[in-house]
């Protein structure tokens, strides 16, 4: 098992679907090199990606063998055969936006070239037989052969992700709190990174929701991944509010010592209950931010006093209290079971 993980089950599947189709073409005295062409990239990441692609594979085989028949009917073995095949097959293919079978019917076109002698026409439906053997092959595979299974990536992507999420929260808010001279560009980064983190777990969501069509996830599994598809649109939605925060632009920040010192520790309390789960306590979580709601209603107050009555643009203060309460509340989400 040890040995299987460390090749990779993509790798083996791979192994497998080139054996069996080779086999079976063999039996039936066929050339397995386009079966094996077929069946080795119509290994994807889901069963469903599989049957998509190899749906739109089959026919854009079909076009490449027709077009190497064709022209070496016409021009036989010769450069211009070579030529004139791949030319009309990529054409053909990007006309009918056949674009993920465009490489594998190229390919296809240009090698038949080699293996066609004679009776041209039972050549094309031979090609078509072997392209319809590496497709169902490959297919079978993956679908029964370490059935693809992304929840415990999306789980360690996703602890992964809120710990770099509790970091970025952290300079953040630090770096606007202390009024650091600190350069947008670090900032732009972190959040960008964790963009990027964000994303690439969404697409194994995505490919899990796939999956789940043909292996549906029960009972437990299935409120896990609800779970984590919950969790995962909290991250997303609090690095919109970092990204919110770093966009703006704060000349000063009119808060007492006392006012920076709680939100600090309420900051800090964020990201340490996000890197570590086992910190988060949902009776102190409430505590802090109800002491940073407080802050915030009291500048809300002070923009209707005085001079303040129709203001033309939200002070910085309530900003980034705005965007820090609204931190709290998807964490809270977060943690909710």
């Amino acid at each position: 098992m040890k040995k299987l993980r460390f090749v990779g089950s993509r790798v083996v599947k791979t192994g497998v679907a080139i054996f069996v189709t080779a086999f079976i073409c063999e039996l039936l005295d066929w050339p397995a090199v386009f079966a094996v062409i077929t069946a080795i990239v119509t290994i994807e990441p889901t069963v469903s990606d599989s049957i998509k692609k190899g749906i739109i594979r089959f026919p854009a085989s079909a076009i490449g063998s027709a077009y190497a028949v064709l022209f070496i009917s016409l021009f036989g073995n010769s450069p211009l055969t070579y030529t004139l095949a791949a030319m009309f097959t990529i054409m053909t293919c990007f006309r009918l936006k056949l674009h993920a079978g465009l490489l594998v019917a190229t390919l296809t076109a240009v090698a038949m070239i080699e293996v066609i002698h004679s009776n041209y026409f039972l050549s094309f439906l031979i090609r078509l037989g072997t392209t319809s053997i590496g497709l169902v092959v490959s297919t079978l595979v993956n679908m029964f052969i370490f059935p693809p299974d992304y929840t415990k990536n999306i789980s360690n992507s996703i602890h992964r992700t809120a710990i770099q999420t509790g970091k970025t929260i952290d300079r953040v808010f630090c770096t606007l709190l202390k009024g650091t001279k600190e350069k947008e560009e670090p900032l732009r980064e972190m959040v960008e990174q964790l963009d990027q983190e964000i994303h690439q777990t969404e697409t194994l969501v995505r490919f899990q929701k796939e999956e789940a069509k043909f292996h549906p996830l029960v009972g437990k599994e299935k409120s896990q991944f609800q779970l984590m598809q919950n969790q995962l649109r909290s991250l997303r939605l609090i690095e919109y509010h970092l990204d919110n925060l770093i966009s703006s632009k704060f000349n000063s920040i009119a808060w007492s010592i006392e006012e920076r010192n709680i939100i600090l520790v309420s900051v800090k309390e964020l990201a340490e209950a996000l890197k570590k789960p086992d910190h988060y306590q949902t009776k102190r979580h409430a505590q802090h931010l109800k002491q940073i709601t407080e802050i915030f209603w009291e500048d809300n107050e002070e923009i209707t006093r005085g001079d303040r009555k129709h203001p033309t643009s939200f002070p910085p203060e309530l900003i980034i209290l705005y965007e820090l309460v609204s931190i709290y509340n998807q964490v809270d989400r977060y943690y909710a079971e």
